[in-house]
């Protein structure tokens, strides 16, 4: 079993800062890569920032570029989201998702955790 845990989310200003993290925890044999997606009401669940496991590449969408930094902790399996600068548009449930192999055996499967509120007021 595989459990992600998200925390960090809540209500924020425009031009301030929220910092999201998620921590991996269970059959966590491997990571290949973490990251962050959001859903707004009404909306389809929309990417936002991956971070490689190994390399440590980052790929985010244009929509969030030079404002959010992802980020990882190997040793926790844990990542993270620094929101800077929101803004209201950047309302929604935020949900990290892992790729990664329970055992050495194990193909790599996509995990989702429950998803936490970001709120950003104007």
């Amino acid at each position: 079993q595989v459990q992600l845990v998200e925390s960090g989310g809540g209500l924020v200003q425009a031009g301030g800062s929220l910092r999201l993290s998620c921590a991996a925890s269970g059959r966590t044999f491997s990571t290949n890569v973490m990251g962050w997606f959001r859903q707004a009401p009404g909306k389809a669940r929309e990417f936002v920032a991956i971070i490689d496991w190994s390399a440590g590449s980052t790929y985010y969408a244009d929509s969030v570029k030079g404002r959010f930094t992802i980020s990882r902790d190997n040793a926790k399996n844990a990542v993270f989201l620094q929101m800077s600068s929101p803004k209201p548009e950047d309302t929604a449930a935020y949900y990290c998702k892992a790729t990664l192999k329970e055992t050495a055996v194990s193909g790599p499967r996509d995990y989702w955790g429950q998803g936490t509120q970001v709120t950003v007021s104007s």
